[in-house]
């Protein structure tokens, strides 16, 4: 059932605008423009950019009322832009997804509207969902209310009862998501209603929730396609160790990504990998769901298997559980930081130590890292991650995540054997997330403080906009500022 294990994968990181080259940016802000041209040559209006990925762009639009009422189609709409620059067999991925949401009708999952080809770019359309991504939300508000966590999670629940058992004409399988995260789902905060959106990695299951193999008739059974999985890999910060590991496709794929995203969403994190340090038990849910959050990510599968089950099973009735929500405001700071009077709109870059500390902690891939030059490493650091411990996943992302605030400054952490120092001067531009940023730095401590090693992590967050572009004639050429050229120090 299981093929070798995966050394290497990639979650994108998208680089700031700031930080291209004046001709790459330009060809980016140019095909942009050109998205936006064809969209509203298709008589849409306030049109902008919502997203982007590894894969394309996500825009957003209003159809005009006349063509509204006449094609019944919803109003608003958001469109996916596949990136021309990518491989056809890529590029097909889109179409692929279009295909998948067309067989999906439930009120939770917007709706595919339309899939499209102009000349060579492919265009998805699909309902757009009202709210923001639940990690807009997390990173706004840190930790959410327990009462939102259990009105996600009843939701959530219901959405895997229907994908498990999806039946359409022709086709009794269930259908895998493959990519449950905060990210890929929209919650509107005044009616805790939720969209599961970004159906790239979705696929018919091979296996059912006993493991079980799916097929029509005998032949399917003994095809090839049995032996190999159809599983795409999703976000590694939140899928299964069994996703991760190319395990045939399974109903239980799409339940370890719903157990990951309320742990992070509880614990106000950007991983699941912190649990062994911060539990689920403590991060003050009811005492059923914590421990069935607990037992879903479980290492030990039957525990998972279990707590999976009591999860669809009886998550409609802790969706009846009445909380009273806690006030963090007054939550123990483990670590200073300042906020800027000025508010002001940060494109935030972190630098680290990191590839250092990759190849200190990751003995698995220790060889295969010293043939990587520092840029290829840079772009791909989270290929290394799995030869590490899951706090020290956690760690990176921990860090990473305050990449995502709007903050400059630095942090420094010394591991000793005696115990552990940390040396930082960060400053916030938005007073509104303070209590998020908190949350956040006092994660980073917890997890550094379960890290038994000897060494140094520095870190560097910067403003993207501040960045200044030297450029030379060739590689035998010096680089030499111009004498405009100056380096703001505040």
């Amino acid at each position: 059932m299981y093929q070798s294990k995966l050394r290497h994968f990639y979650i994108p990181d998208e680089q700031s605008v700031y930080l291209l080259s004046h001709l790459d940016a330009k060809k980016l802000k140019d095909w942009v423009t050109l998205c936006i041209n064809q969209l509203q040559y298709l008589g849409y209006e306030d049109i902008c950019l919502i997203g982007k990925g590894a894969f394309g762009f996500v825009f957003s639009g209003m159809l005009t009322e006349p063509k509204t009422a006449a094609k019944c189609l919803p109003k608003k709409q958001v469109f996916k832009f596949s990136r021309v620059n990518l491989s056809q067999h890529i590029q097909d991925r889109l179409e692929e997804e279009a295909y998948m949401l067309s067989l999906i009708n439930h009120p939770l999952v917007p709706k595919l509207i339309e899939f499209q080809r102009i000349k060579k770019q492919s265009i998805l359309a699909m309902e757009l969902a009202e709210g923001d991504d639940l990690e807009k939300v997390s990173l706004k508000y840190g930790p959410l209310p327990v009462s939102w966590i259990i009105e996600i999670a009843a939701q959530l629940a219901d959405i895997l009862v229907y994908l498990r058992t999806f039946k359409t004409r022709g086709n009794n399988k269930p259908i895998v998501h493959g990519d449950i995260k905060p990210s890929n789902i929209v919650f509107n905060i005044q009616t805790c209603g939720l969209g599961l959106i970004d159906w790239g990695s979705s696929v018919f299951a091979q296996l059912d929730e006993d493991r079980q193999f799916l097929g029509t008739n005998i032949m399917d059974l003994m095809s090839s396609d049995m032996q190999q999985t159809n599983a795409r890999l999703g976000d590694v910060y939140f899928i299964g160790d069994e996703q991760l590991n190319g395990a045939l496709s399974s109903v239980r794929f799409d339940e370890q990504g719903v157990a990951s995203t309320l742990y992070a969403l509880a614990s106000g994190q950007s991983s699941r990998f912190g649990c062994k340090v911060i539990s689920a038990n403590a991060l003050g849910l009811p005492e059923e769901l914590a421990r069935t959050l607990t037992a879903m990510m479980s290492e030990d599968f039957t525990v998972r298997e279990k707590g999976g089950d009591y999860f669809i099973t009886n998550m409609r009735h802790m969706g009846n559980i009445v909380t009273n929500d806690v006030n963090r405001s007054d939550y123990k700071v483990l670590l200073p930081f300042w906020i800027s009077p000025e508010t002001k709109v940060i494109d935030t870059v972190e630098y680290s130590s990191r590839k250092s500390f990759l190849r200190g902690e990751s003995d698995k891939t220790a060889e295969s890292l010293h043939h990587i030059d520092d840029v290829q490493f840079d772009r791909y650091y989270k290929n290394y991650m799995q030869g590490m411990g899951d706090t020290e996943k956690a760690f990176i992302a921990a860090v990473g995540r305050l990449a995502k605030f709007p903050v400059v400054g630095g942090i420094s952490i010394h591991w000793k054997n005696n115990g552990v120092l940390i040396d930082s001067n960060l400053t916030l531009f938005d007073a509104g997330m303070k209590l998020s940023f908190q949350s956040s730095l006092n994660n980073l401590v917890h997890l550094a403080r379960a890290i038994h090693r000897v060494g140094i992590f520095k870190s560097c967050l910067f403003n993207a906009k501040d960045t200044l572009h030297i450029e030379r004639s060739s590689a035998s050429k010096s680089f030499i500022p111009n004498d405009k050229v100056d380096i703001p120090f505040t």
